[in-house]
């Protein structure tokens, strides 16, 4: 048995979603997102958060590590001189300068329609979310208001 349904020719119709899918599906309770849009961001990201935060900083903050030692303000090590502390300064530039681009990577993220809405996540907005549960349809719509909606059955406990 084929689902698929034929469409005269001459007809601009588009098929019933009903008769494609088996059922019918809000249409915009699905918030699909693209996999290659989300890796374009996801690297767009990267790539600009170590050019224009985290190598600068790490870079700034290894000078001026270095700048404290030469003038004597800082010791450096009897031991292994004055590289522990380059590094150490090294990577907290790193990490400080990636994590001052979370904001600008979490608003990229929300112009593809993810991200936080008024919490964090589908699960926040109070549906079901994950492999026993479905998403919700969002809006209310004329066959949103069709549809009936099953009410919440609730076990009693004797």
């Amino acid at each position: 048995m084929s689902t698929e349904q034929t469409i005269p020719e001459g007809s601009a119709a588009a098929p019933d979603p009903k008769a494609v899918k088996g059922e019918w599906k809000c249409p915009l309770g699905d918030r699909h997102v693209h996999r290659d849009d989300v890796r374009k961001v996801w690297k767009e990201c990267q790539e600009e958060s170590f050019w224009y935060r985290a190598l600068p900083l790490s870079v700034g903050s290894m000078a001026v590590t270095g700048g404290l030692i030469y003038n004597g303000v800082w010791q450096s090590s009897k031991r292994f001189g004055p590289f522990p502390k380059l590094i150490v300064a090294g990577i907290l530039g790193y990490a400080v300068g990636k994590a001052s681009y979370i904001g600008t990577c979490r608003s990229k993220f929300q112009e593809l329609g993810l991200g936080p809405g008024p919490g964090f996540g589908p699960w926040s907005e109070g549906q079901k979310f994950g492999p026993f549960g479905k998403r919700a349809c969002q809006h209310v719509c004329e066959e949103c208001k069709k549809t009936p909606q099953a009410a919440p059955t609730e076990e009693i406990k004797r």
